[in-house]
């Protein structure tokens, strides 16, 4: 079996679910990444904001570990926690270091296409898991394969006639840098 990781911009995960009108079970989803993709790490890159806590220990009950992005506000007052870099740097380190066998990216932000490239050519990437229905240019025209998570909306999704825990991250209140990527 493979060790695979997966590295999950967890802003991008949570709107772009969030903009189809449904909640991720990211319980439901860890067991699928393991199952489906055989992924036996799985980083949530996330800004850190101490009132979310209890979020952050429920991802982690779920099998995830976070890395955190300290945030600043920008002059609006909103929360700022760009955790591309952070991904980039944490997947790079990670294949050099042989910690993996392929690389699971989530997010459907085109800042990763130079890494996706980059594992692909190297014989260290499974696949791109889109949370939007459509994904940046720049990684459709990679031609790495594309799964976009609507489609496992049956699997993953928490039923409508269930309450939603508060385990969602207020995207509204955050921005992705000072100008939005509008991948989404």
């Amino acid at each position: 079996m493979n060790n695979n990781y997966a590295f999950i911009d967890g802003a991008n995960l949570h709107k772009g679910v969030e903009n189809l009108g449904w909640h991720l079970d990211y319980a439901r989803f860890r067991v699928w990444l393991q199952e489906k993709y055989h992924v036996a790490q799985a980083y949530i890159f996330i800004g850190f904001v101490p009132a979310r806590k209890e979020l952050y220990l429920r991802l982690e009950a779920a099998g995830y570990t976070l890395i955190y992005k300290e945030i600043t506000y920008g002059l609006n007052g909103r929360i700022k926690g760009n955790c591309d870099a952070d991904l980039v740097l944490n997947a790079a380190i990670d294949h050099f270091e042989k910690r993996f066998d392929e690389a699971v990216i989530v997010s459907s932000d085109g800042d990763y296409a130079g890494l996706v490239r980059f594992l692909d050519t190297k014989s260290a990437f499974s696949v791109l898991l889109s949370p939007a229905n459509k994904c940046s240019y720049l990684l459709w025209k990679s031609g790495v394969r594309i799964v976009y998570l609507d489609s496992q909306r049956s699997k993953l999704e928490i039923p409508a006639d269930i309450a939603v825990p508060n385990q969602e991250i207020d995207v509204s209140q955050i921005e992705k840098a000072p100008d939005k990527d509008e991948t989404l």
